[in-house]
């Protein structure tokens, strides 16, 4: 058989989960609680791939069966033979699509994240390290003709960001922003020194799938939502008007500010997407480690504080500690990410089929 049996035992799991659901959205009398119904439509839509696949397998299966059957007629026995050619040049094809399907997550086709970059060790130049950070994405999204926008800012004094939240909107954005989670390093000689020394600076960058409603529900009794003037730079609304809204996740004290616009009802909403994907993430990373533990690296869990990435300015290097690979400086800072990117997916495949 083409197909390993293994392999072919997922494709069934999915297949009995598929009928399951499909069973409850069609029972009678009401017994779908309306709320539910989304998720189920969404957890069933992701299993359809699966089920084709499964279909067009056992249908090949019953066209080899026929096919042997008239081996031992000796008038049929060379179009026999040429049926179960093809038949097994199909099963080879269809090899490959189904360990795509297997290794497929629920997320992968998310056209919309949450990015957050904060400054880390190093002070000034740290934030102006984020700084450049936020630069070579905002290039990086305008060649991939991703829509950015960005939710809340905290400037340093010298110019730079101690934290910046932002959202991102286009086709395979999960997908690709994903590997940047992590530390990112800086080594550079800062402008303010004097005598030439290379300093090292750190930021982090967290990338969330932004959570739909459908996705996470939350008690509106668990949350305690305050309002305040604004801070800072910011125009002349700031310290006017309680524009700025703060919210608060009682059950696990997750608090998400935003003040960036002049409208209470702008921030307000804004807050609640950036916290409805910090809980989804929570949970989402909590599944992540589960499945980790089965894997030999954690490639792709987006753990903020392993360090991922060193810009050596020196040297005109970038190096992706996960990859293990060097590439040009000058040409990430051009936002050209693609090879990176590439290389990160390549080594998630391997790592996600290890794990069947």
């Amino acid at each position: 058989m083409a197909l390993a049996d293994a392999l072919l035992a997922k494709l069934r799991e999915a297949k009995a989960r598929y009928d399951e659901l499909t069973a409850v959205l069609s029972s009678e009398g009401g017994a779908v609680d309306g709320k539910k119904i989304p998720a189920i439509l969404k957890e069933r839509g992701a299993l359809e791939k699966r089920v084709e696949l499964l279909l067009e397998i056992e249908a090949l299966e019953r066209r080899r069966t026929d096919a042997e059957a008239l081996l031992a007629d000796g008038e049929m026995a060379a179009l026999a033979k040429e049926e179960l050619a093809l038949i097994e040049s199909e099963l080879r094809r269809i090899d490959e699509q189904v360990v795509n399907a297997l290794i497929a997550e629920d997320d992968d086709e998310r056209r919309k994240v949450i990015m957050e970059i904060r400054a880390g060790t190093g002070g000034d130049e740290a934030s102006l390290f984020a700084a450049d950070l936020y630069r070579l994405y905002e290039h990086y999204f305008d060649a991939q003709g991703w829509k950015h926008e960005v939710f809340d800012v905290a400037r340093s004094d010298v110019g730079g960001f101690k934290e910046i939240v932002f959202s991102v909107e286009g086709e395979g954005a999960w997908r690709c922003l994903r590997f940047e989670s992590g530390g990112h390093r800086v080594q550079r000689v800062p402008t303010t020194e004097a005598q030439g020394r290379i300093h090292t600076s750190a930021a982090t960058v967290a990338v969330l799938p932004e959570a739909e409603e459908v996705d996470i529900d939350i008690n509106p009794q668990d949350l305690r939502i305050d309002t305040m003037r604004a801070g800072g730079a910011g125009g002349q609304h700031v310290n006017k008007t309680e524009s700025a809204v703060r919210i608060t996740h009682l059950p696990t004290g997750t608090m998400v500010v935003c003040m960036d616009e002049k409208s209470q009802h702008k921030n307000r909403a804004r807050a609640m997407r950036v916290l409805r994907s910090r809980l989804f993430e929570a949970e989402r990373a909590r599944k992540d480690a589960e499945r980790a533990a089965l894997r030999k690296t954690q490639v792709g869990t987006g753990d903020r504080n392993a360090r991922i990435r060193t810009y050596n300015f020196p040297q005109n290097r970038v190096t992706d500690h996960r990859a293990n690979e060097n590439y040009s400086l000058e040409q990430v800072l051009a936002g050209k990410l693609q090879p990176l990117v590439d290389a990160m997916i390549a080594v998630d495949r391997e790592e996600r089929i290890r794990s069947l």
